[in-house]
């Protein structure tokens, strides 16, 4: 469930736009049967809304010194209450009457999640994809470590390592969304 991080006539710095705003209205999204919001997004008159991880308020803007801190990300798994099953219905799961969603930010939302219907037909593999997205910034992580250590000294690598530090380069290009060719080819 959501909480409002921000309020009415607050003003703020939207992240994507680069720019400071007026928060105009507080958009709680509901989903029947729950006391709270499922999600709560923010209008500041810029064309639509924004989520609370696109917006700092104006007094704990920070700024990043580095590209690598501003995506310096901490995802984790967080389980939701499985609301169509009970935990009897669901006792041959890994985590019975819970489902597993990934959060991206420290507000616990935003990031992927996974229907209960899905989450049903094969549980241990939806359990495997969330482990791999949850840790997925920590390999990028590693792959740019290995890539940079193998264009300052190259001679250390054996051959046999070379193959995964262009599989890495060829990664991290993808991620960053680096368009132009590749200066390191994959076999």
């Amino acid at each position: 469930m959501a909480k409002a991080i921000f309020h009415k006539a607050q003003r703020v710095y939207v992240k994507p736009v680069g720019t400071h705003a007026i928060i105009e209205r507080v958009v709680p999204h509901w989903v029947d049967g729950q006391e709270e919001p499922e999600r709560i997004t923010y209008d500041v008159g810029l064309g639509r809304e924004f989520t609370a991880t696109e917006l700092d308020a104006e007094n704990s803007l920070r700024a990043h010194s580095t590209v690598e801190e501003m995506f310096a990300e901490n995802w984790r798994v967080l389980r939701q209450r499985n609301r169509w099953y009970s935990v009897e219905d669901t006792a041959a799961h890994p985590y019975p009457g819970t489902h597993p969603s990934i959060v991206s930010d420290e507000f616990d939302w935003g990031g992927w999640r996974v229907s209960c219907s899905e989450y049903n037909r094969d549980p241990s593999r939806i359990e495997y994809q969330a482990r791999m997205i949850a840790n997925a910034p920590d390999l990028v992580r590693v792959c740019k470590r290995l890539v940079q250590t193998w264009q300052r000294e190259p001679d250390c690598f054996p051959e046999e390592l070379e193959n995964a530090v262009r599989r890495a380069s060829l990664i991290l290009r993808h991620v960053y969304g680096v368009s132009e060719q590749p200066e390191l080819v994959a076999d």
